[in-house]
């Protein structure tokens, strides 16, 4: 073997900016849909190994590749281990090097890039359980007409009462609005119960600019308004204006805008989409008296920050219950 060698002052090349850049987020989207999908490939595993051809089919498999005695279920966690691993080694990795050393900005800058990957698992994780919400709440509203919410949309923004007002009548009316990315869902409030919503319209929130409106006559309409917006349709001139109850929920619709955009954005830029498969599941799934029972299923969650060994447990860590959804399902009960 030669002489035993000093120790080597290693230096991680282009290894470590590969990374650091915004191809992390493609080159490790796969794990996003590995990891998303864990919980499907388990049940259907577990469904198969009670019929015996399938068991043999799989154990004569692992002895022709010979490989180690491990069940399918724990090669299938494989992946989503190392994906937990990759911030902890590197994190360790980091700890270990000196701040002077010409590694250290490299794996710093690879340990953000793991960190922000294993964020947007996260952040595709939970709205992929949101579209399952979404297209549940879809299905609670009367008179539903056009394309599912799911076409276009994939997140709840915010929703809320306003009062709208549009051309040619300036007659206010008053109804529920749900802002998802891409659209405005516009609903009307059952007379009798109002804990039922009927479908009116939808606002394609692309062509729309917002305009922030001052307490006082508008000139468009002709019309005294207080805490008010419009929004202006680029490429008709089509304007509708909004009035809220108080100055408060005016500035947070303001605000519910404002987010609607930047979520918009950043799904073009990560290039997160949800495809026809899971928005057609999510339909049938909500149309399903065992809808309840989907919805408890455990989904493996990632660490954003640097656990022990615990990181590694598939166990969802507890919430605290989003009120959005839970407003909802007081506007819009759940059909048994």
């Amino acid at each position: 073997m030669g002489a035993v060698e000093g120790p080597r002052v290693s230096h991680s090349g282009n290894a470590a900016p590969v990374l650091s850049t915004s191809h992390a987020h493609w080159q490790f989207q796969i794990y996003s849909e590995y990891c998303n999908n864990h919980p499907n490939a388990c049940m259907e595993l577990s469904r198969l190994t009670k019929v015996n051809k399938y068991v043999y089919f799989f154990e004569a498999c692992r002895l022709l590749q010979k490989m180690i005695d491990i069940s399918l279920d724990g090669f299938l966690l494989t992946p989503v281990q190392k994906i937990c691993k990759y911030p902890l080694q590197l994190a360790e990795l980091l700890k270990y090097t000196n701040p002077q050393h010409r590694d250290f900005k490299d794996v710093e800058a690879a340990l953000n890039a793991m960190k922000n990957v294993a964020r947007l698992i996260n952040e595709r994780k939970r709205r992929l359980e949101n579209i399952d919400k979404i297209a549940q709440w879809q299905s609670s509203i009367e008179d539903w007409e056009g394309e599912d919410v799911l076409v276009r949309s994939s997140e709840l923004i915010y929703s809320g009462e306003l009062a709208k007002i549009s051309h040619p009548q300036a007659k206010s009316q008053q109804r529920m609005f749900f802002l998802f990315d891409h659209q405005l869902v516009c609903c009307k409030k059952d007379l009798l119960r109002r804990d039922i919503l009927y479908y009116k319209s939808r606002i394609n929130m692309d062509d729309m600019e917002i305009l922030d409106v001052e307490d006082g006559k508008d000139k468009d309409f002709n019309i005294s308004v207080k805490n008010a917006f419009k929004l202006h349709c680029r490429d008709t001139e089509e304007v509708h204006i909004f009035c809220a109850k108080k100055p408060e929920q005016k500035q947070r619709w303001l605000k519910a805008f404002e987010n609607e955009r930047r979520q918009v954005q950043l799904d073009q830029e990560t290039g997160f989409s949800i495809t026809e498969v899971q928005k057609k599941q999510a339909m049938l799934n909500a149309s399903k008296p065992y809808y309840d029972f989907l919805m408890r299923q455990k989904h493996p969650t990632l660490p954003t920050t640097l656990p022990q060994q615990q990181v590694f447990m598939l166990a969802e860590p507890k919430r605290k219950p989003s009120n959005f959804w839970q407003n909802i399902s007081r506007l819009t009960p759940f059909r048994k």
